[in-house]
């Protein structure tokens, strides 16, 4: 035996959306109810494990056998269920090595992530039943009791034999169809450095983070009371039932004087530019009652493990157009910032459940819980968490690939890019808090925004307007920071012209280190790290503005299989965050024995033994890739007893 390929079925009265596979298999009602495998591309066999039948002793032991390799579509989701029914305790999980995972192979391919979806686009024979989510919901989950169903709280097979008997061919073809998408992608092979990175993200997430549960309980037992006071007061100053609708709230401002066609947050901080105090006092409230941040502090409650730890926290490859990790359950990817001075004392007063306080020092409790939320992350005891993360990783990596010398000079020297983009750009020197320092922000405004092609949109969208910039400002704004970088503007249009070429007469081109090639109705682009990024189908297209461009199917914005467009500039950016994704990937395989927890953009939290060098971390960090010569790069970090924004 060479290759197991599984899927299993399971029962849990533990949500799996809401608390992860790693919470899901601690339920005391859990257990796998069918086993579909097939060995060496064989004949697929359901072992049906709910109505008594045992699996073979040679397919249990192939489970343990690093000889063989297991095959799974969600791989993460088999490897932790089958750890459990072998009966491994909580932080202990099959070896991820011996596992390889079919949706990472489609998410590499610019394909969906899931089984229906891959299968739709690959047209495959044999695809997903599409009966399967009710037969999951009938016998996977717990089902509410009735007079119908004489109040049970679980269907069991002979409930439904029926049903049971269409669920064991649900389970059969879920392994064919995963077969299936290996044999179409057999001419795409994975490269060896992929799966080792997927196996190195696969132990980040069986280690997982440990969580402040005293902080977390209390947070959220704060919340609720902050939630019901501050309704109370707007209820008393409205005379509204409900003041949290948006519907009552909307006619309340109406008939006030105050009309607008939303309550969004950031339509609220406009409002309350020219309220009248009666009116800004009801908007205030309802600022603070819109802070959905205890919704984190639920999801902790949600996913913590019996041992007190937070694990598949990360999706691997879960943006495909780049190859970048995803969030997942908490959603580490857009935590809150933390700007109080004094967060241990806050934090502190949190744990105890000192509401009053809380409330006398801080005025604002919704908005301090938000900024307590990173910090319910923390390092078990007697150790503490080294923060280290690239300092301006993107900026650099465009400058490396378009070949911009003053700015890869600037990096070169330690120096402030804002500041000195800024100095590029108006033409007179700029130092932080020093000669002409109110030109760092515009500096560094135009440093976020216009890197990509970006034009005056981007430059609002980035929040140019609310930062003291005039509707004027903008343009000439544009203009200089491309003046400024003229080797950065060739490289988009270079990159433009690369991939439509490619595309147009289905063959390889190349340009600034990288290749473009189409062929097989897919265009590739090879990254210096020899990383290939994957487009389906690609053709020539018509933008919104008339003119040509290349077209590709991808998951758009609606969360659909759709056309997309793309050019030179859009292009560069999934290029420069593909880049510095195989930087983070590079700086964590060579602190793969220091255990890294999380890792959120281009930061990695290490939970590390007190005598652990956090210089030594930032030093190897800033090491360069051997495939990127010449790429200046700098890691800073900070050490600390509980996570935070330093």
């Amino acid at each position: 035996m060479k290759s197991l390929s599984i899927d299993i079925e399971t029962y849990s009265s533990v949500n799996l959306t809401k608390s992860g596979v790693y919470r899901y298999v601690e339920a005391p009602d859990f257990e796998v109810l069918l086993f579909g495998y097939s060995v060496d591309g064989g004949a697929v066999r359901v072992v049906d494990l709910a109505c008594g039948e045992k699996l073979p002793p040679e397919i249990v032991s192939a489970l343990t056998d690093e000889a063989v390799t297991k095959w799974a579509f969600n791989a993460n989701f088999e490897r932790i269920c089958l750890s459990r029914y072998l009966g491994l305790p909580t932080g202990r999980y099959l070896d991820p090595g011996q596992w390889r995972c079919s949706m990472v192979w489609a998410a590499t391919m610019g394909l969906p992530l899931s089984l229906e979806g891959v299968g739709a686009v690959l047209g495959l024979e044999k695809q997903k039943l599409t009966e399967g989510k009710e037969l999951i919901k009938f016998f996977c989950q717990p089902c509410t009791p009735t007079k119908a169903n004489g109040q049970r709280t679980r269907n069991y097979p002979y409930h439904a034999p029926e049903k049971w008997s269409a669920f064991k061919k649900y389970n059969a073809r879920d392994v064919e169809t995963e077969m299936s998408i290996q044999e179409r992608l057999s001419k795409y092979p994975v490269p060896d450095s992929i799966w080792d990175e997927y196996h190195l993200d696969q132990e980040i997430n069986d280690r997982g983070v440990a969580l402040d549960m005293t902080l977390v309980q209390a947070a959220i037992a704060i919340d609720g009371r902050s939630r019901s006071e501050l309704t109370t007061a707007m209820k008393k100053l409205t005379e509204l039932d409900n003041p949290n609708s948006v519907q009552q709230m909307k006619q309340w401002l109406a008939d006030n004087g105050m009309e607008t066609d939303t309550l969004g947050k950031k339509a609220v901080a406009e409002l309350l530019k020219e309220a009248p105090p009666e009116l800004a006092e009801v908007l205030a409230l309802r600022q603070q009652l819109s802070k959905s941040s205890v919704k984190k502090y639920q999801a902790m409650e949600n996913a913590v493990c019996a041992d007190g730890r937070a694990r598949g926290m990360f999706q691997f490859y879960g943006a495909n157009r780049t190859g970048r990790f995803a969030g997942r359950l908490i959603q580490m990817q857009n935590l809150p910032q933390n700007h109080l001075e004094d967060l241990a004392e806050a934090r502190a007063l949190v744990r105890c459940g000192d509401f009053d306080a809380l409330k006398m020092l801080y005025e604002d409790v919704p908005d301090t819980l938000s900024q307590l939320i990173r910090t319910a992350f923390i390092p078990q005891d007697g150790r503490k968490f080294i923060v280290a993360d690239f300092s301006a990783i993107e900026a650099r990596v465009i400058a490396w690939l378009a070949g911009e010398k003053w700015r890869q000079d600037v990096f070169a020297k330690g120096g402030d890019i804002y500041c000195a983009s800024a100095s590029q750009m108006f033409k007179v020197p700029v130092e932080k808090h020093g000669i002409n320092g109110h030109l760092r922000q515009k500096g560094k405004i135009a440093e976020l925004a216009l890197g990509y092609g970006g034009s005056v949109g981007a430059l609002k969208a980035m929040g140019a307007l609310d930062m003291g910039l005039t509707e004027e400002e903008l343009p000439p704004l544009v203009d200089a920071w491309r003046q400024s970088n003229p080797h950065i503007v060739k490289f988009w249009w270079a990159v433009d012209r690369a991939v439509m070429d490619a595309v147009t007469r289905k063959t390889t081109t190349k340009t600034h280190g990288i290749v473009f090639s189409a062929r097989n109705g897919m265009l590739f682009i090879t990254l210096p790290s020899g990383r290939d990024l994957a487009y389906v189908k690609p053709k020539v297209g018509t933008n919104k503005f008339g003119g040509d461009c290349i077209t590709y199917e991808g998951i758009g914005g609606t969360k659909k299989w759709e056309r997309l467009d793309s050019y030179g500039p859009k292009f560069v950016e999934n290029i420069v965050q593909a880049t510095s994704r195989d930087i983070l990937c590079y700086a964590m395989q060579t602190l793969r024995r220091c255990d890294i927890v999380m890792h959120i953009h281009d930061e990695l939290v290490i939970e590390a033994d007190p005598s652990m060098s956090l210089q030594v971390i930032c030093e190897q960090m800033s090491r360069t890739p051997p495939w990127a010569k010449g790429l200046e790069l700098r890691a800073d970090g900070y050490e600390t007893a509980f996570y935070k924004k330093d």
